[in-house]
């Protein structure tokens, strides 16, 4: 079955780094744009980046421009967040999301969450002096 499993979320502090991965099974990653979600304590859920099956990448948050990026490695079924330069509103728990749709669609980056089919259970990252 389609499973997204997100790992290598932690505590770090203020100026530091992190890489998240996304490991999908159970269907070609290859066809799928895949989006990187997060939700702080008391907020909604909020798009962060996405990268589509061609690897164009969109920001769904202006905060997190310059310091985070993501990408995918087909053959290894991951696609990854790197997170540099983290700052205290980053910490979140992190949710990776296929995105949903018929052929063709589901290879483009939306920011609406309600078009991603699949979620991962989420990893937490915690920032803090």
């Amino acid at each position: 079955q389609v499973q997204l499993v997100e790992s290598g979320g932690g505590l770090v502090q203020p100026g530091g780094s992190l890489r998240l991965s996304c490991a999908a099974s159970g269907f070609t990653l290859d066809y799928y744009a895949i989006g990187w979600f997060r939700q702080a304590p008391g907020k909604e859920r909020e798009g962060v980046i996405c990268i589509s099956r061609n690897r164009d990448n969109t920001y769904y948050s202006d905060s997190v421009k310059g310091r985070f990026t993501i990408s995918r490695d087909n053959a290894k079924n991951t696609v990854y967040l790197q997170m540099n330069n983290l700052k205290l509103e980053d910490a979140a728990v992190y949710y990776c999301a296929r995105k949903g749709g018929y052929t063709g669609w589901r290879g483009q980056c939306s920011r609406v969450l309600s078009e991603y089919d699949y979620w991962g259970q989420g990893t937490q990252v915690s920032v803090s002096s």
